[in-house]
């Protein structure tokens, strides 16, 4: 692949620098590892509900939204006082996907959130780092498989509990590391794609628009070894109650449509001293003892949470539509509900997205096209 010529930079939105759409600024907020505190919770919610429309958009990247803002508002010094900001340099590159439930459920080899924490503090510590493109993305997979095919620039696969694989653009780079030296690997990758980029003319957003991307880059690493097959990304994510190791429950809800209220953030800052975001549109609440699943469970259902495996929210996505951007043909989401409620999803209820036009924001990997025409909907390919 050739890289792409662009006559403007990435211009993917985050706290500070956003976007201006039909109903005011869009701010998206990096969330690493999807791993959020009940104080950034709190803080998250009192944003959405006094200077946005009173929601979170949840992305395909595990990261949160706040739609209709003004032009001018505090919620860099909100998110700054609550550890959502810190730096105002490296915002946009902090896009970081973890396994689901990592640590409290079986399935991986280790615990990924470490590494979370670890990747965060080498990405603000490297000035240079700074200047990857906005939609750099990473992906740290503990083993079970969940989100190493999503599509990373970089990322790691524990092989084993004491092997890791550097993965690039979702496939293994035959370059190794023990879990203590991983996060090392990744970040000289990282290194590594920026210097490639600038040699390459630095246009490209991602590693798979450069010219052998990931050979090029694994080349700058090290010397490559025997390469294996990876997991392909899942269409859903796990939902319902998982036990953890110590005997504690972790409960996964599904958002319709991945719209969290600001009154479902209060409860899940009630819940969990720290919940786990998925790029599945649901949010893992864990270390509930025994005597709290039910009531938890129940709450957090009555406020529109699904936990049913077998729902039709499990499959649907969509993009913001109207009247929020000025570019949608229709109200894709409230066409998505209708749908969902009538029990008339096309491709036989296949995971799907619904757009607003062809630029299909937010598609998720592997999921039927649903796209606006102004007088209906095409399905599948643009």
């Amino acid at each position: 692949m050739s890289t792409p010529h662009r006559d403007r930079p990435d211009a993917c939105p985050g706290a500070l620098q956003t976007h201006t759409a039909a109903d005011g600024e869009l701010a998206r907020v990096r969330v690493p590892g999807g791993l959020l505190s009940a104080p950034q919770l709190r803080a998250l919610a009192a944003a959405a509900r006094e200077l946005g429309d009173g929601h979170l958009e949840m992305t395909s990247r595990g990261n949160l939204q706040l739609r209709g803002l003004a032009v001018d508002t505090d919620l860099g010094d909100r998110l700054a006082a609550v550890g959502l900001l810190p730096s105002t340099t490296h915002e946009r590159v902090r896009n970081v996907l973890a396994s689901a439930v990592t640590g409290r459920s079986p399935g991986g080899h280790l615990d990924a959130r470490p590494w979370v924490r670890e990747l965060d503090s080498g990405l603000l510590g490297a000035p240079a780092l700074a200047d990857l493109p906005g939609r750099f993305l990473v992906t740290l997979d503990d083993g079970r498989g969940d989100v190493v095919g999503l599509g990373g620039d970089v990322g790691l696969l524990a092989l084993s509990p004491d092997d890791v694989a550097l993965t690039l653009a979702g496939a293994d780079s035959g370059l190794r590391a023990t879990p203590a030296d991983a996060v090392a690997l990744l970040l000289a990758a990282a290194h590594a794609l920026l210097a490639e980029l600038a040699a390459q003319g630095g246009q490209a957003w991602r590693i798979t628009e450069l010219a052998d991307g990931p050979s090029r880059v694994a080349a700058r690493v090290g010397t490559p070894g025997p390469v294996v097959a990876v997991p392909g990304a899942p269409l859903v994510g796990p939902v319902g109650a998982a036990t953890q190791p110590d005997g504690r429950t972790a409960l996964i809800g599904v958002l319709p449509l991945g719209l969290m209220g600001a009154g479902q953030a209060d409860l899940l800052a009630r819940l969990a001293e720290e919940v786990q975001l998925t790029p599945w549109r649901s949010v893992v609440v864990p270390d509930l003892a025994e005597d709290a699943v039910d009531d938890a469970a129940v709450d957090l259902y009555r406020t529109g949470f699904v936990f049913d495996a077998d729902s039709p929210w499990l499959q649907v996505t969509a993009c913001a539509g109207r009247p929020g951007c000025a570019k949608s043909r229709a109200d894709v989401r409230a066409d998505a509900a209708a749908a969902v409620a009538a029990g008339t999803l096309p491709g036989d209820g296949a995971r799907q997205h619904w757009a607003g036009c062809e630029r299909r924001c937010g598609r998720p990997a592997g999921a039927l096209d649903v796209v606006a025409t102004g007088d209906g909907y095409t399905i599948g390919a643009v």
